[in-house]
């Protein structure tokens, strides 16, 4: 009978579990989706490494996946207690009847049951297929061969995602238990009928709030844009992330003082249709829900900002990746090894043998060549030397600036020499590589920087005109701002100067510093490629068996190793801000939704009121959507206007990784996922709350 009773009761209440219901759908489908990743693998070709990376994404997203179940567990109980709240009355009733305490927790309990049987279906069924879509994205970001399509189902993740949302289930039936017990029937009988006193705050008192809120927000958005370079340590982002925090409680609290008063003197507004019962509806629920606002709000913020960051990360990082590796190795060793040699910030000497000494005189191919290395294997291959002038070090070339990029830069060691090329040797990589090429007067120099705020503090440098004296040789600067270019791959823009000089400069063999290579594969297919490179770097070939027991050091890089070593690190970030990002959101709108259902129960009989003074069904309807928008459009107006500054502040941090020139269309990418989210659940609330103002 009591199994009956919760089937009716929730065809009854279909409304009243709409959200909650949707909250778990929504839950579920991206708890599994996020979980299911490694079996999405299995539509992909990808590399051993690229498999490696997968498997710790899928890690990642394991251990993440904790946190986002107690997230969720919070919410679900808390979309739980709002069921319990519109409840109270018919429990009263029951209660009446002659059921006991223990028969409505069963009622609870098998309701429990059912909805979250219903909705674990549901949501791995669209997660199921959702993730087949997951599986694109994957390969997109991987850049992976996706040639054949395989239906994919992960037990693992079904399993985790059933075992996870059933320890939620369990805490909702424990938690209806505890609080059935501790009703009472005069109070369940009542509840409707609780009155609220309206709280109307001190104008003047509210303005001042609110204007002091604005000050300290203001000077926490200067602290994190103008004043970012100040902020070099985590004991100095905490108090304007703080002050943010305490000046949008602030602001929210202040509201409903004065902007009420303020359109109260606008009478054509104020007394314009139904302008003044939901300008009195919104002062009112102001009042009592500051907190929640102000944590919706953070909320939305933390959206937005991970959304949008870690989207313009990706962009940017797959856009200079193809910028930053134009040909397939770099390659390049010390030149010049004396007999031993000091490392002054170890204090460590270290000897050299012969054979160390005797190859540091000759090219990278060369070594190749002499240790058994086809260097037929290479195309388009460039060899320059690479000079280090003891008395040219940055400190000299900064001038003036110098102490101030110290202060910016403290990691950075400015004593010691600066990277210099002949313009002749550079033009030749620049050719292969496909960037500007430069030409000098004998005595004129180049800065070549691409790190954006290296560069920045390089051209004050620069614009004092700064002439450099080489052992009776001057050079003036033939720009007075650096100029773009780089010699090694890397995965973005990290150049942090190097030094053109004319090729009549005389530079002095034993200024010589390392020998650089940089080429192409002769091979026109991705597998005979790896199989040069695996010659070239696995401590399992002949080459390197080689190298190693003559203890020479020949370093490179490779466009396979970065490609990959990238996508892997950005796709992770990527993902695991998605999860985090979705999941703030649907906690942040789920709580809002709530909150107004919860106010169009309390306040249904002033609806009624309004129904009995002649207003039709479409005034009350129109008076309802306004308020609805309005608090849904609160929040989120002022979390963009928290996320303008916070992305600034999380792209400069990223300087190095992410770019203002990808950052538009991330912000699109965010607001269509918010928009679609967010938009559900208004459309879900408005409707929810037109159907309880309706009840009789």
């Amino acid at each position: 009978m009591l199994f009956k009773l919760s089937m009716k009761n929730i065809k009854k209440s279909f409304k009243d579990y709409a959200i909650y219901f949707l909250t778990l759908v929504l839950g579920v489908a991206i708890f599994y989706m996020f979980n299911s990743l490694d079996a999405q693998e299995a539509m992909l070709k990808v590399s051993e490494s690229t498999r490696t990376l997968i498997t710790l994404m899928v890690n990642m997203l394991g251990l993440v996946s904790i946190f986002v179940a107690v997230v969720l567990g919070f919410l679900i109980v808390y979309a739980n207690n709002f069921l319990i709240n519109r409840r109270k009355k018919e429990f009263g009733i029951y209660m009446m009847l002659g059921m006991k305490k223990r028969q409505i927790s069963k009622i609870l309990l098998f309701e429990t049951i059912l909805i979250g049987i219903i909705s674990l279906a549901v949501g791995l069924f669209i997660g199921v297929f959702a993730s087949q879509f997951m599986s694109v994205l994957v390969a997109k970001l991987f850049e992976a061969d996706m040639s054949e399509f395989i239906f994919v189902f992960s037990k693992a993740a079904c399993i985790k995602t059933c075992i996870y949302f059933a320890i939620m289930y369990i805490a909702v039936m424990i938690f209806n238990t505890i609080t059935i017990s501790k009703y009472k029937l005069i109070n369940l009988l009542n509840a409707s009928k609780k009155n609220e006193k309206i709280k109307i705050k001190n104008p003047i008192i509210a303005i001042i709030i609110f204007i002091l809120s604005v000050c300290t927000l203001s000077y926490a958005y200067w602290k994190v844009t103008g004043g970012v370079n100040t902020l070099d340590t985590i004991e100095k982002i905490i108090p304007p992330i703080i002050l943010g925090v305490i000046s949008t409680f602030g602001i929210f609290w202040s509201l409903s003082g004065f902007i009420l008063r303020l359109i109260m003197a606008r009478k054509k507004i104020y007394l314009n249709g139904t302008n003044m019962f939901v300008l009195r509806q919104i002062n009112n629920k102001i009042n009592t829900t500051v907190t929640s606002m102000s944590v919706i709000c953070l909320m939305l913020f933390m959206t937005i900002s991970i959304l949008s960051s870690s989207l313009s990360l990706q962009r940017t990082m797959s856009k200079e990746l193809k910028e930053m590796t134009p040909v397939d190795i770099n390659l390049y060793k010390t030149a010049n090894l004396p007999e031993s040699n000091l490392n002054k910030y170890t204090g460590k000497t270290i000897y050299y043998t012969d054979v160390q000494r005797k190859d540091s005189k000759v090219l990278v191919s060369e070594t190749l060549k002499n240790n058994g290395f086809d260097i037929s294997k290479f195309k388009d291959m460039v060899e320059i030397p690479i000079y280090a002038i003891p008395e040219w070090t940055m400190e000299k070339s900064l001038g003036s600036s110098y102490e101030k990029a110290k202060a910016n830069y403290p990691m950075m060691r400015f004593e010691t020499p600066e990277t210099v090329i002949k313009v002749s040797d550079y033009n030749k990589i620049a050719s292969l590589y496909g960037l500007e090429e430069y030409s000098l007067a004998e005595n004129e120099y180049i800065v070549l920087c691409d790190f954006d705020s290296i560069g920045a503090i390089r051209n004050e440098g620069l614009r004092e005109n700064k002439d450099i004296v080489i052992e009776g040789k001057k050079l003036h600067p033939k720009y007075l701002e650096c100029k773009e270019g780089f010699i090694v791959m890397s995965t973005s823009h990290v150049n942090s100067g190097i030094i053109l000089v004319p090729d009549t400069f005389n530079l002095k063999e034993e200024w010589k510093e390392q020998y650089f290579l940089a080429s192409n594969y002769n091979s026109s297919s991705e597998e005979e490629k790896i199989e040069i490179e695996k010659e070239l770097v696995d401590d399992e070939s002949k080459l390197v068996k080689t190298l190693k027991g003559k203890a020479i050091e020949l370093d490179g890089i490779s466009k396979i190793t970065i490609m990959e070593g990238s996508k892997g690190v950005s796709t992770m970030i990527v993902f695991i801000a998605i999860y985090l990002g979705i999941i703030f959101l649907i906690a942040s709108s789920a709580i809002l939704a709530l909150k107004q259902l919860t106010e169009s129960s309390d306040n249904k009989q002033r609806y009624t009121i309004l129904r009995k003074i002649g207003c039709s069904e479409k005034m009350i309807n129109g008076a309802l959507f306004k308020q609805i928008a309005i608090f849904f459009t609160l929040p989120l107006i002022l979390a963009i206007i928290h996320s303008i500054f916070g992305i600034q502040f999380a792209l400069t941090m990223m300087s190095a990784l992410a770019s203002a020139e990808e950052l538009l269309p991330s912000i699109i990418g965010a607001f269509v996922i918010i928009g679609l989210i967010y938009g559900l659940y208004f459309i879900a609330t408005y409707l929810g709350s037109k159907s309880i103002i309706k009840e009789e």
